[in-house]
Formats: structure tokens, C-alpha cells, sequence
């Protein structure tokens, strides 16, 4: 199969789980009822918590995760792959920003821990502190799948380059990015990133982002991305919560890396101090 029919959900969730997650499946029924054979949900699609002090009380072990096995039925009942953002999952004595790859089965194929945290300070006063609530993963992870081979990543992973290189290299024809990316830096770089990472490596780029005011100051981009392997948007989000859809081939992934064959063309080097 190379023709696909990839849909991206943008929501803006808030600490109320059970809301969240029943208009999230709400949105995936919709996706479905649309033609969808690819559902992408963002980043913590269960739940935004900006205090992380409050965020183990609300996190849950992937066996209990109530937003995980809503999502599995969905897959089940509908027969379709899901991409679950991620969700904060309690595993041992950690806190991890866990994605999740479903199959038409509700199984889950892939699991992928958030490598890079998301640790700033902006100019207008926000701060994020990530790492003191959450984990960091140790490795990348490419998962084949009946639709195509899907590298994962997850939101501020997005700066990181060298990360989708590998991905890349390693086979990845569509990567995902699923996000709660801030206002102000989706303003800023979210589309110029997104863009610039299906560029670099010849794939098509899936990004389910959040949207809107989640609860005190915490505010999301929204305009959920699917971007082509030349780097042409297919759909953009917009600011508000929905479903966007984006109809793609994958053959076009060999045609733009022959056009341009950078992977094939990359060099080791050092850098050298003068």
C-alpha cells in the first residue's frame, strides 16, 4: 500500500481525563466516518497539567491508563492505526511522555519515550520545566507497520535534527510529530521546523498539535501540520480544535529522495578548531 489517507486530531485538553479523552474518540470516530486509515493524535492528548507538582496524582501505569485502552478499543472497534501523541505514563518509579503506535487490532506496535525534554526560559517570562516531572527516553525508534515504516518523535524532540537524520536513514517514510507546542514558539518556528524536518529527510511529516487555553497560563499553537517530502503543507489545523485530513502516496518519498539524494550523499566529518 502506498496511497493513504492520514488524519490528524487537534484538541485542547485540560485536567479533566475523562472529558478530554471522550472528545478525543469522539474526533477519532470522526476521522474514520471521513476515510481516515491513519488517526495522529498530539501530544499528552489526555491531559494538560502545568503544575508539575499536580502531575503524579494524575498519572497512571499504562495498564491503567483509562485514555490508552479508550483509544485500543477505538483502533479495535474501527479497525484502524492509531498514533496516541503520547501519554504520561507511570512506569517503575519514573514519569514518562510515552507515545504509543496502535494497530488495527488495538495492540500496541511501538512505544516511543520522549528523548529531549523540554526545559526553557522565554524572553516573556514562561518558563517549562519538564525534566522535574518527567523522565527523558534513551533511544529512537522506527516501527513498520501494514501502511509504511513511521519514525517517532514527540514535540520539543522537533529542535533536534540529527534525531530525524537517524530516523531517516534508518528507513522512515513518514515521521510523526505529535506536540503541545507553546504559542509563542509555534508562532515563532512550528511551521519553519516542521517543514524544514520533512526537507532534510525526504519523508512525510505528520504533526498533530494542541490548540487553545488548557488551563491557568498553559496556551498551545494548534495548526496541526502534514507536510510532503518537498516540503509542501498538505493540511494546516488552523487555531481550533477538529479534524484535518491529508490524502498521501508514499511512492513519492523514493521520488523526492532521488530528485535530491542527500541522505545518500552525507559525509562524516569533524569539526576543527583554527
Amino acid at each position: 500500500m502506498t496511497e493513504i489517507r492520514v488524519a490528524c486530531v487537534q484538541n485542547t485538553a485540560t485536567r479533566d481525563i475523562k472529558t478530554n479523552i471522550e472528545w478525543v474518540c469522539a474526533r477519532i470516530d470522526d476521522a474514520v466516518a471521513g476515510g481516515a486509515q491513519f488517526v495522529a493524535l498530539p501530544e499528552t492528548v489526555g491531559l494538560i497539567e502545568p503544575v508539575n507538582a499536580q502531575i503524579p496524582a494524575s498519572t497512571y501505569r499504562e495498564s491503567d491508563d483509562i485514555g490508552l485502552a479508550a483509544f485500543r478499543d477505538r483502533a479495535r472497534q474501527h479497525g484502524v492505526m492509531i498514533l496516541v501523541g503520547s501519554q504520561l505514563i507511570r512506569d517503575g518509579e519514573s514519569i514518562f511522555n510515552r507515545c504509543f503506535v496502535l494497530d488495527s487490532a488495538g495492540e500496541i506496535r511501538a512505544r516511543y519515550d520522549k528523548l529531549h525534554m523540554f526545559d526553557i526560559e522565554l524572553q516573556n517570562g514562561e518558563v517549562y520545566r519538564e525534566s522535574d516531572a518527567i523522565m527523558h527516553g534513551d533511544r529512537a525508534v522506527l516501527v513498520e507497520t501494514p501502511l509504511g515504516r513511521l519514525g517517532l518523535s514527540i514535540c520539543y524532540d522537533l529542535r533536534f535534527g540529527a534525531l530525524y537524520r537517524a530516523l531517516a536513514h534508518a528507513g522512515a517514510e513518514m515521521i510523526t510529530i505529535p506536540a503541545a507546542f507553546t504559542q509563542t514558539t509555534g508562532k515563532a518556528h512550528w511551521h519553519t521546523l516542521v517543514r524544514a524536518r520533512a526537507i532534510e529527510t525526504g519523508a512525510f511529516v505528520i504533526a498533530p498539535n494542541q490548540c487553545g487555553h488548557h488551563c491557568d497560563k498553559r496556551y498551545s499553537y494548534g495548526h496541526s501540520l502534514i507536510v510532503d517530502p518537498w516540503g509542501e503543507v498538505l493540511v494546516d489545523g488552523g487555531p481550533e480544535p477538529g479534524v484535518v485530513y491529508a490524502d498521501i502516496d508514499l511512492a513519492q518519498v523514493e521520488k523526492v529522495r532521488a530528485r535530491i539524494p542527500a541522505l545518500k550523499n552525507e559525509r562524516p566529518f569533524t569539526v576543527e578548531q583554527q
